[in-house]
């Protein structure tokens, strides 16, 4: 038998990104989106599209609106026939729920640093708000958890709400996964202290980041106590904790070194330097989270600790899940997310800010689009052209992307580190 080689893997650049505005769009299709996000991540990177050799394509429902399979394909198509898009490049769909943009990112970013080809995109798409058929809304969301086998998380659900003194009573009016993650809030609360009021200080510094972002769906500030006192969806949450109903599309391009060289542009480098993915599965709160795995997984790869870290955009679906991933992610200690929130810590201007986009409460959350948002924000941030809401001089940054729920973990849960090189 022969001598095994290895290849050595590829250092992966940022060449390009862009987000559309998030909300409600009933008057653009999915077609319109796609062609937005492709024509603006082209003119931002300022590449020839012949370059591009694969594209990883991220959109979860499609299929409610007529189109079950070969989405990117579909989508792309009439900008490849009218010779924007390069005829004969590779499109991979993928899907994995809420995670889908970080996933198709950890996709194209394969592509290049495995040496397949040298430059490669990742592009989300979703529309959410259906107001024609609000039913396909709710199916949609709760197509993110085991639809097969559901009475294995009910009477899981059930259990833990007894342990909690609380109750799991999911209404059919209401996401499901709404009362699953209010289930873990309450777990949180009991056994650390974590508050409303807690929860509120996320929120509300969430949507003051917001105003400074020109895309986010939401941009009016909220008090700590007008947060408390929105509308109750499910206890603890209020409305104003949790993310909107949106649409839109973001985009990265990655490529390699020399890629990025040949752009001839004056910005600092943005490498991607690691960016781990895990599968979720604990049926216990105290079992390490699928969030802790794949931060555990990035921050070895990358080869830093999380106090090297200068911003993070993390996945908040919830208020709560923004203070349960600081927390997996060893931004601060567990069970002192909600303390280290309202100390301001996390704030724009604090030790390192978190959401400096708006969050997805604020920001606004199209599912396959959310990874790609939160990557294109960490990119503007490390070249220092986030505007109103830049962060000063940071260095590294971090991307948290998760999705759909298996018992008490997302079912994916993606971590990516994003350096600014000298």
């Amino acid at each position: 038998m022969g001598a095994v080689t290895w290849l050595a893997m590829r250092d992966v650049y940022v060449l390009g990104s862009t987000v559309t505005p998030f909300k409600r769009w009933p008057e653009k299709s999915h077609f319109d989106l796609v062609r937005e996000a492709y024509l603006a991540v082209l003119e931002d990177s300022g590449l020839d599209p012949a370059r591009i050799e694969a594209t990883a394509f991220g959109c979860c429902a499609l299929h409610l609106f007529g189109q079950s399979n070969l989405r990117g394909q579909v989508l792309l198509l009439p900008l490849l026939r009218e010779g924007k898009y390069p005829k004969n490049a590779p499109i991979v769909n993928v899907e994995a729920g809420c995670a889908t943009g970080a996933l198709a990112l950890a996709q194209a970013r394969a592509q290049v640093a495995s040496g397949e080809c040298d430059i490669a995109l990742a592009l989300g798409v979703e529309k959410v708000f259906i107001p024609e058929a609000p039913h396909k809304m709710k199916e949609l969301f709760e197509a993110g958890m085991d639809l097969l086998r559901p009475e294995e998380w009910q009477a899981l659900y059930a259990a833990s709400a007894a342990e909690c003194g609380t109750t799991y009573a999911p209404h059919p009016a209401r996401i499901t996964i709404l009362d699953a993650v209010a289930l873990s809030a309450s777990w949180h609360m009991k056994r650390y202290g974590t508050t409303k009021e807690h929860l509120a200080h996320v929120a509300s510094k969430n949507h003051a980041h917001g105003v400074m972002n020109p895309n986010a769906q939401y941009r009016e500030a909220i008090s700590v106590e007008a947060v408390l006192a929105d509308k109750a969806v499910v206890h603890p949450f209020t409305r104003a904790m949790c993310a909107p109903m949106s649409d839109g599309a973001s985009a990265v391009l990655v490529g390699t070194k020399e890629a990025l060289d040949s752009l001839g542009k004056n910005r600092p480098r943005v490498r991607i330097a690691a960016l781990s993915a895990a599968n979720g599965a604990r049926t216990s709160h105290n079992e390490d989270s699928v969030t802790k795995v794949a931060a555990k997984r990035a921050f070895a790869k990358a080869g830093i600790a999380p106090s090297a870290l200068s911003l993070a955009e993390v996945h908040d679906a919830t208020a709560f899940a923004e203070i349960a991933a600081i927390e997996d992610i060893g931004i601060c200690n567990e069970g002192e997310g909600g303390p280290f929130t309202a100390s301001g810590a996390t704030s724009l201007g604090g030790s390192i800010p978190v959401n400096t986009s708006g969050g997805l409460e604020s920001k606004g959350h199209p599912l396959a689009a959310s990874g790609l948002a939160m990557t294109h924000e960490i990119r503007l941030q490390l070249e220092g052209r986030a505007g109103e809401r830049q962060s000063k001089s940071p260095t590294w940054g971090l991307v948290h992307n998760a999705g759909g729920l298996v018992a008490f973990d997302e079912s994916t849960s993606v971590v990516g580190l994003l350096e600014r090189e000298a």
